[in-house]
Parts: C-alpha cells; sequence; structure tokens
C-alpha cells in the first residue's frame, strides 16, 4: 500500500465486508506468528492496554495502541462491553480497529473486529499448542461451540496436521452443527467425534482446547487431564487446578495473564508464575516443553500486534476487492 499517500480517504470496512473475504488457516496462523516474531526481535511495539469502567459493572471499554514494524502498519484498537443484566439480550459489544501505513503516513482502513479476533485466537492456541504439544500426539479435545470453538479446528490443525483423534464436547446443538461444517470447509476428511463425557474423553487427551463460554459447566480439574497433555485455556472449561498443579505453565504473555487470569488463582488466592512466554519460545530462547510426561498449562491472552497482523491481512484482501466505503474524514 505503498502507493497510498496522506490524501487517501479512510476505508471503513463493515462487519458485512469482511464476514466473506477469503483467508485460509494458515495464512491467519502466519500472520500472527510473523507478529510474535516481530515482537520478539524488538521490530514492534505492543504497549500495556487502557481501560476504564463503570464502577457498577455495567460497561467496560479497553484501547489498545500497537506497531508492527514488519507490516510497517501502526494500529489503534477499541472495544466497549454494556451488559448491565448480563443478558444476551441486553449485552452491547462493539470492538474496532484503525490501521495507518507508517511508510507513507496514510490511513488503511477502519474495521469491525469481530472477525479479527474470531481468527487470530485460534490461531494463537494453535501456535501454543505446536510450541507444547509432546511427541506423539494424536488426539485433541474440543471443549465450547461459540465463536472461539469454530474456529479452532481449522487452525489447529492447519499448524499441527499430525492430530488425527479429534473430540468436541458442546451442549449446543447448533453449535455443534458449526463446529462440524467449519472443519468440513477446511479439512473435508477429517472427523469429528462428539463426545458426551468431557471428563472421560479428557483422560485420553493430548490437547485439550478449552474455549468454552462462563456458563459452561465444565471445569476440568488437574487430575482429569492425562499425563503429557497441554492443555489451553482460551475461555472456560478448565479448574484452578489445571494450572496450579501444571509442571510447566506458558503463557502468550505474563503481564496479561496476570490482568485476566485471576479467576484461576490457587487456594491461597496466589496465580501460579508463567515459566516461558510464546514470543521467546518461536525465537528459541525459552524452552516450551522439557519433557513428554509434563502436563503443560497454557493461557491464551490478546496481544494487539496479533490483531493488528490478520486485520492487516484482512483489509488488504477487502480493499482489492473494492469492499467498503471511503470516507474523505479529514477534508
Amino acid at each position: 500500500m505503498s502507493n497510498r499517500d496522506r490524501s487517501t480517504p479512510l476505508r471503513v470496512l463493515s462487519r458485512s465486508d469482511l464476514a466473506d473475504v477469503p483467508i485460509s488457516p494458515a495464512d491467519v496462523v502466519r500472520a500472527v506468528e510473523e507478529a510474535y516474531l516481530a515482537l520478539a526481535a524488538g521490530e514492534s511495539d505492543n504497549p500495556r492496554k487502557l481501560s476504564v469502567a463503570n464502577p457498577d459493572g455495567w460497561s467496560v471499554a479497553y484501547a489498545m495502541l500497537g506497531r508492527d514494524g514488519r507490516r510497517r502498519v501502526v494500529a489503534m484498537k477499541t472495544s466497549y462491553k454494556f451488559d448491565p443484566g448480563h443478558d444476551r439480550s441486553t449485552k452491547r459489544y462493539y470492538t474496532t480497529i484503525t490501521l495507518y501505513d507508517d511508510t507513507t503516513g496514510a490511513p488503511i482502513a477502519m474495521m469491525d473486529c469481530a472477525r479479527v479476533g474470531a481468527l487470530r485466537t485460534p490461531a494463537v492456541s494453535a501456535l501454543l499448542v505446536r510450541e507444547t504439544i509432546r511427541r506423539g500426539a494424536e488426539s485433541v479435545l474440543l471443549i465450547g461451540t461459540g465463536t472461539q470453538g469454530r474456529n479452532a479446528l481449522p487452525h489447529l490443525l492447519a499448524a499441527n496436521p499430525q492430530l488425527r483423534k479429534l473430540m468436541v464436547y458442546g451442549t449446543h446443538p447448533d453449535g455443534l452443527a458449526a463446529v462440524k461444517e467449519n472443519l468440513a470447509v477446511h479439512q473435508p476428511h477429517a472427523l469429528l467425534e462428539v463426545v458426551e463425557d468431557p471428563v472421560a474423553a479428557a483422560s485420553g487427551a493430548d490437547v485439550v482446547l478449552a474455549t468454552a463460554g462462563p456458563g459452561t459447566e465444565v471445569a476440568l480439574e488437574a487430575s482429569d487431564l492425562a499425563p503429557g497433555c497441554t492443555a489451553v485455556l482460551v475461555g472456560y472449561g478448565l479448574a484452578p487446578s489445571a494450572l496450579v498443579q501444571a509442571d510447566r505453565v506458558i503463557a502468550t504473555s505474563a503481564e496479561q495473564m496476570a490482568l485476566t487470569g485471576i479467576d484461576m488463582a490457587g487456594p491461597d488466592g496466589v496465580l501460579r508464575a508463567v515459566d516461558a512466554e510464546l514470543p521467546r519460545i518461536l525465537t528459541r530462547r525459552a524452552v516450551a516443553r522439557r519433557s513428554d510426561e509434563e502436563k503443560v498449562f497454557v493461557y491464551n491472552s490478546g496481544l494487539v500486534l496479533t490483531d493488528v497482523a490478520v486485520a492487516h491481512a484482512l483489509a488488504e484482501r477487502a480493499i482489492a476487492d473494492g469492499r467498503g466505503v471511503e470516507v474523505p474524514l479529514w477534508d
């Protein structure tokens, strides 16, 4: 986009503009990995997020700034959740990201961030599993069939094609159908087993992906996990003991885990320390797994740089396809 100068209008890309922009799970995983490598190399910046919350708990808002040194893009992401009654019918959630070309100073796009998050998070999980999985691992149990659950397996298999036994636990028929459908689009020959007992399934799973929502009744304990298991927490589905009793704790960001993972604190109220972070693992400056017998707990929390990478990849494709509306905001 180097040919875009300062007079370029702002391209606004709505949720519907981005909904069917083609991008493969492998491309998303690659973009996310490049973002982490750039951060680890000191080429990018990912400052701590800012937040404000209504004192009565009605709303919370975040602002995140990032600079991707390899893509030469600067971005600002905002999110706002209004949820006074903790009821889906009244909940309001808005998240946007605005991208700027850091080679020309031109705006690239302001876009809805829903699909960005839906793709970025499972791609991060895929990388975390790739780096922490034990040798010979073949099976995975997915818990939850919401947005993250529906996108989890295609991205996981893009980075971990050796996983052949795929299991899913969920309580919503529509969600289970969506998981199957999305998997079939990207991996038409993959077989997926719907399990009725997540505890029994976890006892034989090499990987557990906990992506359920806060209403889930599943909370796998450390004793439910198989020896050598990699257990990834994205949403809900793992009990605090899975973290407290883990042999190894890996996170995308120890700082983020300290902010958002407090519900996983042990009986003493203390949150287990992180042994290694993903950016350092990817650059081989830290060790993810030390033996095939270790139970590894993995905490997947977002870094805005991964949003920037996926948003930029989507924006490039959408703009090339003529999508969105140009707004002369600064005229």
